[in-house]
């Protein structure tokens, strides 16, 4: 028997919410050949062990029932019925008898933050201990005073089922056989500051549906994949082709009562439209949990659930499952720098900045009222990389585009003088922040290789897309900023304005084969006032449809992977919003049909031809045949491949220009492989019959040339004939 005292100390500890270890003073106590049995049931009018014969428990104080009987009485998973204050009869098994779900590699692989499989271990598992099937918590509140769970199975009672500490490691853990799969709970956290919070499950595997809060108990996976000879396949992003249509799944499509298509919805049609518009690859905006459906989704609240709106985890499933068996590949956009300040997520977890920096110059983000991650605390680092892992693991996506990259990096990102705190070496670089990156690197790359790990960075951070051992961050692609800016602000200036703008387009060749690079037309480029991809270009309906597919001409045959923002294949009228959905009427318009016509050639003509991707990142693969024609509003170049070669030229002017002279790579016939002019795109036609003849006439340092025909704010892409 334990001490009376220690008793009461327990008692104490249990009926005031804080208590640290309930399973020692609970459960079965063995004394030579007797045990006492001791319960925490409060509320409770009787209880009884469900033996033969059943065997009363007295209660020795509030809430804790007794009763000493056989060894052979009383096994770990005895069964006993209450009484309840309710006056309800339930049958149920001491939570406290059974040992710690997590073991002891679980506990030091989390204290050395190595733990790459966390999202397996932590949050809410159903397990079956001593042929009980129920359901193991466990959470990392390192300073909180005691932590409880709450739920559907115990009323949301913060007394009913506290959690033991499991020492150094900062993890509260308890297996509880009433809850089950289904169940909502949360976490009653009695922080060190002396405040009780009910916080979500930062290892929660799904979530309620906003504005609901609570965590929710996820059924084992029980999707059954079909995309084994997809993820077969030996791949090599940075010499791949790989042509990106970036979604946000809320707002694609809806049904006519204004209902978002859900994950299992869009896995019936999302597949045969990307497969028919020719990409390789999706990528969703976030779809970790986040608490406002009509956001983009960067306001993180669960790291390891997918956004409830939209379905379950198998459905997910199911809808990536798809994807991959139409050959698509999918990215996630995750976001690691910042989280949703919410008070029932992760902010002030256990009375303590835990995730986020306690400076709060260093805490919160200023542009986005958010909290900044740790990245300098073993144990974030090690919950950041486990999530990215979860989702390549275990829904089979094929990489990250990591989110914010630029704000991780620096110190002062956004921040005025007085504003930030220099580092140790009195720098503005976020030492913590890199090696947190390059850990991230590392565990995907070794578990996934060729996984696609892309940067959004916005500034000239050297090698963010170069390996490890050679002093780059490791990704393996990184989104070219300054090419989108750049090319945007030249393609939406009037054309008579063009000749003073000339370098926008060609000194992005200075810089591109510096990193691997993604070049993104993405969903910043049209909200915020910003307007469509097509409101922005100048002059009249026919000139601003031109001039869009002059951009896409000249941006699908440039160096660089390709990302358009959705509604970009149907030329938008209007930015995008949360609450609508693509303008699919406009399909039936020719200018806007012309434009998906375009991009589904785009990327079929880019993906027969290597030139146009194989050494994206390598100067070899791109030599200028004209980048001088300032006047004329005139680029060529041409993409190499081994011993293949495509040529494109580009009249950014409103004239056709007959007669133009281009220098060429070789002599013979090119056929003329893709013409945005095109009247199937909705252009005029203007054209050269589908081929040219390069002369022996020497031109702009080449042995051949050709008289083109170039179409007014139009691209051309030229092929050897043979080819």
């Amino acid at each position: 028997m334990i001490e009376i005292s220690v008793i009461a100390e327990g008692l104490a500890g249990l009926r005031s919410g804080e208590t640290h270890d309930p399973h020692a003073i609970l459960g079965r106590r063995v004394t030579g050949d007797t045990v006492e049995l001791r319960l925490w049931r409060p509320g409770a009018n009787s209880v009884e062990l469900l033996s033969d014969p059943p065997v009363a428990l007295a209660e020795i104080a509030s809430g804790i029932f007794s009763a000493d009987v056989g060894a052979s009485s009383a096994p770990i998973a005895a069964r006993y019925r209450a009484v309840d204050g309710d006056g309800i009869q339930r049958v149920f098994v001491d939570p406290y008898g059974f040992l710690p779900t997590l073991g002891e590699l679980d506990l030091h692989l989390i204290a050395e933050g190595r733990h790459e499989d966390l999202g397996l271990v932590m949050g809410a598992r159903e397990v079956e201990l001593e042929a009980v099937i129920g359901i193991a918590f466990s959470v990392w509140a390192p300073s909180a005073r005691s932590v409880a769970v709450v739920g559907d199975f115990n009323g949301w009672d913060d007394y009913r089922h506290p959690m033991r500490s499991l020492g150094a490691s900062g993890i509260w853990e308890v297996f509880i056989p009433e809850a089950s799969v289904g169940d909502c709970y949360k976490f009653s956290v009695l922080g060190a500051d002396g405040a009780r919070r009910e916080k979500a499950d930062p290892g929660a595997h799904q979530v309620e549906v906003p504005p609901r809060t609570a965590s929710v108990v996820a059924p084992r996976p029980a999707h059954r994949w079909g995309d084994q000879a997809y993820l077969g396949q030996s791949r090599t992003p940075h010499r791949d082709a790989m042509s990106i249509y970036e979604m946000h799944l809320s707002s694609w499509r809806r049904h006519d009562d204004g209902r978002s298509l859900g994950y299992r919805e869009l896995a019936d049609v999302l597949p045969a439209y990307l497969s028919d518009l020719g990409f390789t690859h999706v990528e969703f905006m976030p779809v970790m949990a986040h608490p406002f459906d009509g956001s983009w989704g960067y306001q993180t609240t669960g790291y390891f659930a997918p956004h409830a709106p939209l379905g379950t985890p198998d459905e997910l499933r199911l809808l990536i499952d798809r994807l991959h068996q139409a050959d698509i590949g999918v990215i996630l956009d995750w976001a690691p720098a910042h989280f949703a300040r919410d008070a029932w997520a992760l902010d002030h977890f256990d009375g303590t900045a835990l995730y986020e920096h306690a400076d709060p110059l260093r805490g919160e983000h200023p542009d986005w009222g958010t909290k900044v991650f740790n990245h300098g605390r073993t144990e974030v680092r090690n919950f950041l990389t486990a999530s990215a892992w979860y989702w390549l693991g275990q829904y089979h996506a094929d990489g990250l585009r990591v989110d914010a990259v630029a704000s991780m990096l620096y110190r002062d990102y956004s921040r005025k003088a007085g504003e930030w705190v220099p580092g140790p070496d009195g720098g503005r670089e976020d030492h913590d922040a890199v090696e947190f990156l390059r850990d991230l690197n590392r565990v995907t790359h070794r578990r996934r290789p060729g996984a696609i790990m892309a940067a959004e960075e916005s500034t000239a951070w050297p090698g963010v897309s170069r390996p490890i051992e050679l002093g780059g961050l490791g990704f393996g692609m990184k989104w070219n900023m300054g090419w989108m800016h750049d090319t945007l602000d030249y393609f939406q200036r009037d054309p008579v304005h063009r000749v003073h703008h000339h370098s926008q387009l060609t000194f992005g060749l200075l810089y591109a084969f510096s990193e691997n690079f993604i070049l993104p037309l993405s969903h910043d480029e049209v909200v915020h006032g910003k307007g469509s991809l097509l409101s922005k270009m100048p002059g009249d309906p026919w000139q601003r449809f031109a001039n869009l597919r002059a951009l896409y001409g000249h941006m699908w045959a440039h160096p660089g992977k390709k990302l358009i923002f959705m509604g970009s294949e149907l030329a938008q009228l209007d930015e995008w919003s949360h609450e609508g959905q693509l303008p699919w009427h406009l399909s039936a318009d020719r200018n806007h049909a012309g434009m998906s016509n375009l991009v589904r050639d785009l990327n079929r003509v880019y993906r027969a031809h290597p030139p146009l991707y194989e050494r994206d990142s390598e100067p070899s693969g791109f030599a200028w045949l004209d980048g001088d024609e300032a006047a004329a509003n005139v680029l060529a170049y041409a993409r190499f491949a081994d011993d293949d070669v495509v040529v494109c030229v580009a009249n950014l002017s409103p004239v056709p220009r007959d007669g133009f002279r281009v220098a060429l790579p070789t002599g013979g016939a090119w056929r003329e492989i893709l013409n945005t002019d095109s009247t199937s795109y909705g252009g005029s036609g203007v054209g050269n019959l589908g081929r040219v003849e390069a002369q022996a006439t020497p031109w702009r340092g080449r042995e051949w040339s050709a008289s083109v025909t170039l179409p007014p704010l139009g691209v051309l892409w030229l092929a050897p004939e043979t080819s």
